[in-house]
């Protein structure tokens, strides 16, 4: 495939390929903008099909982080990293290091994180070949990101709530949680107080049993959660799960969950928005972890970390609005939103170079 043809190539501004015979590594570092700061974002590891299915991800998930870090007014590019392989049966110590050292090559322009199928003990690995790392365990000014962004997607939660039913009272709602790892346990464990009635799936049978055991979650059996009855769907584990084949199904009237890419087409925005579901952008509302990630790295104290994920519920009812007057999808809006924040930016420092 021409790489420059590819259908998720949107002038990609750095597409590195890394491998290391030694460790076993393959693995691909996109970046995609770079406008507002060095490209940071995770590094997800998946036993993916092929190469170009590995090629599609890193290109979507790092056009996503653009986007993101833009609608949270944060001085972050956008970049993500894809490793091949069984995270559960080839992953090493070794192999996150030699993932460190291609990092490390980029010279900063991509700072690397944890996501799905990596851990902040892996980022800990990492970091011994490269400071260009975010999300370490027992970093005194953190650690894993995951429990702020679920902070988000649970103030996302009660802002469409507010937008849908008048009230952010979430009791009594039915709420359906696919996915209970990392960031689906913490978004749980955020809902059961707030007397929601919570259902989930998990392909991992142990995440499943501690979500059930920790907060009364009541079971439900793999893909069978898309078309369940419920009030809101949360999606949080991999990407393109909302298509022409499932949005028929949904009966949901809220989607909103951390997974990134749930869109699986462009068409799927429009697809939602006529059968009349309330789509929140994945990348509008799981930025929590990336605010984490900045303040971070800025010392930030608690309370300003919690209090700058309150951007989260703004931007997303001033997507819901504008997308309602316009009758557009919310994803088309969203992405509007973040494009015309990076060509302000853009412009302002094309000002700055003038004036110099």
């Amino acid at each position: 495939m021409n790489f420059f043809q590819h259908p998720e190539y949107k002038h990609h501004e750095q597409v590195v390929f890394a491998s290391d015979p030694a460790t076993g590594l393959r693995a691909i570092i996109a970046i995609h903008d770079a406008t507002l700061g060095a490209a940071v974002g995770g590094c997800r590891m998946y036993p993916y099909a092929s190469e170009t299915h590995a090629l599609t991800d890193a290109l979507r998930l790092s056009r996503g982080m653009t986007y993101k870090a833009a609608l949270a007014n944060l001085p972050f590019g956008g970049g993500k990293s894809v490793i091949i392989g069984d995270p559960k049966r080839d992953k090493t110590p070794d192999l996150m290091r030699a993932m460190g050292r291609a990092v490390e090559q980029l010279g900063g322009r991509y700072v690397l994180a944890e996501d799905s199928g990596t851990t902040p003990t892996d980022m800990r690995y990492a970091a011994e070949s490269t400071a260009h790392v975010a999300g370490i365990e027992n970093n005194p000014d953190g650690g894993d990101p995951s429990p702020m962004t679920a902070a988000g997607v649970f103030a996302a939660i009660k802002q469409s709530a507010l937008y849908v039913y008048d009230t952010e009272d979430l009791r009594g709602l039915r709420i359906a949680i696919q996915g209970l790892g990392h960031v689906g346990y913490h978004l749980a464990k955020l809902l059961q107080p707030t007397g929601a009635i919570l259902y989930g799936s998990d392909l991992h049978q142990p995440n499943l049993e501690r979500a059930i055991e920790d907060f009364g979650l009541n079971p439900i059996r793999g893909d069978a959660i898309l078309s369940f009855d419920c009030d809101i769907l949360a999606p949080c584990a991999l990407g393109g799960i909302l298509n022409a084949d499932s949005i028929p199904k949904i009966k949901a009237r809220i989607v909103a969950g951390a997974a990134n890419n749930q869109l699986a087409t462009s068409d799927d925005d429009q697809r939602l928005m006529q059968a009349g579901i309330i789509y929140c952008p994945d990348f509008a509302i799981n930025a929590g972890g990336i605010i984490e990630v900045f303040h971070q790295r800025q010392d930030s104290s608690l309370a300003i970390r919690q209090q700058a994920v309150s951007v989260i519920p703004r931007t997303l009812l001033a997507i819901l609005q504008a997308a309602k007057a316009e009758s557009s999808g919310t994803e088309a809006i969203a992405m509007r939103f973040a494009e015309e924040q990076i060509a302000e930016h853009s412009g302002q420092n094309k000002d700055l170079a003038m004036s110099a």
